[in-house]
């Protein structure tokens, strides 16, 4: 090899390894210009005003659920709704949620503060171990996506958080606090949701008189199941018409929970149509993932969504992925199962998954669909 082609080899290499350091590292090294690892192919680019050079949005107020009145009188008006919601949409809001208004603010308060963090303590974190406890990365896959998305994340296992706080970041000093009182406060909500979801598919009652073991022995499951949070960070993009903070993608678990910034950013898939999720002070977006998906045996459906990214404002979001502890097997309620609905998914866990994304780089509801029975 010659001399020339040598340091282009190298120089390449020192560019990939930059990547890999993530978005923020590179806007604090002064890139100004989008670099050419995160312009997607002209088919998956979001569509742009040209008029004044913003992504183009539609927005969308998604179903509204109010977590009170599910508490009250009027929840079989309530169950309904979010039937509905869960049909049509896969995904809904909910207000009223009883959370602490400082439990929210000081979550996404302390998020923005480890972006801030210099590189050298935010890196401590940085992992290819799928299942660690705490992992720093850039984009969805890193040592996978062809095209980077711009992105930084934060993935903390949040049960048993008696065994997982130990490992979570130490800086900034209220970071765990602040974390783990949230990741508390959250699964509760989860599992009220999940009550709801089982009894709006005929599969839980609000009285003991209506319940069954089986269906007590799933809530129970959830309750000791996993619980995963993904801190997103998406900073302004010099050229937000060129890539994307997230591809189009569903999540695997039963529920994700999802607390937003001011930022609008997320988009879901409606009608065939890009539409833009209208951020709502003190609510939760709430999305169908895969695992309820195959449960409900296909009634309630996980719905592709994706992030668009801002010129001019960082964005931060908070995911909350909850599902069945990661050794148990996801199959469809033999109860939702008879002839005129016969079983349409095959047994999964969480090593399934994982094996799928370490071999695959993750593309749409591609994982479901290799679950399906065809």
């Amino acid at each position: 090899m010659s001399p020339p082609e040598m340091a282009m080899t190298n120089g390449e290499a020192k560019e990939t390894d930059e990547f890999q350091k993530g978005v923020r590292h590179l806007l604090e090294n002064g890139v100004r210009k989008l670099p050419s690892k995160y312009v997607l192919p002209l088919s998956d680019r979001p569509i742009v005003d040209k008029e004044q050079l913003t992504v183009a949005k539609s927005s969308l107020k998604l179903p509204i659920i109010d977590f009170a009145e599910l508490q009250g009188p009027n929840r079989s008006q309530i169950l309904n709704s979010l039937s509905s919601a869960c049909e049509e949409y896969g995904f809904f809001q909910v207000v009223n949620h009883g959370i602490p208004i400082e439990v929210i603010r000081n979550m996404i308060d302390v998020s923005a503060r480890f972006f801030n963090l210099p590189y050298e303590e935010r890196s401590k974190y940085m992992s290819s171990d799928m299942a660690a406890p705490v992992r720093y990365g850039t984009s969805l896959n890193q040592n996978k996506d062809a095209v980077f998305c711009w992105r930084d994340f934060l993935k903390l296992v949040c049960h048993p958080l008696s065994d997982v706080v130990s490992h979570w970041p130490s800086s900034p000093v209220d970071f765990r606090e602040s974390v783990a009182t949230y990741a508390k406060e959250t699964k509760y909500l989860f599992l009220r949701i999940m009550e709801a979801i089982l009894e709006s598919l005929g599969l839980w009652g609000a009285t003991k008189d209506d319940r069954t073991p089986e269906n007590d022995e799933i809530l129970k499951q959830l309750d000791g199941g996993s619980q995963l949070m993904v801190v997103n960070c998406f900073p302004p993009c010099p050229e937000p018409d060129l890539t994307l903070g997230m591809p189009p993608h569903s999540d695997y678990g039963f529920l994700t929970l999802l607390l937003q910034d001011d930022v609008e950013g997320l988009q879901i898939q409606y009608k065939r149509e890009w539409i833009t999720v209208e951020p709502m002070q003190n609510s939760f977006v709430v999305n169908i993932g895969d695992h309820l998906e195959i449960f409900s045996n296909g009634r309630y459906k996980s719905v592709l969504h994706r992030v668009i990214v801002n010129p001019a404002k960082l964005r931060l979001s908070v995911a909350l992925l909850h599902s069945l502890p990661f050794d148990y097997m996801v199959r469809p309620s033999p109860k939702l199962i008879d002839d005129a609905n016969p079983r349409r998914y095959k047994d999964t866990d969480f090593a399934t998954f994982l094996h799928y994304i370490s071999t695959c780089e993750p593309k749409k509801k591609n994982f479901l669909e290799s679950r399906k029975f065809t």
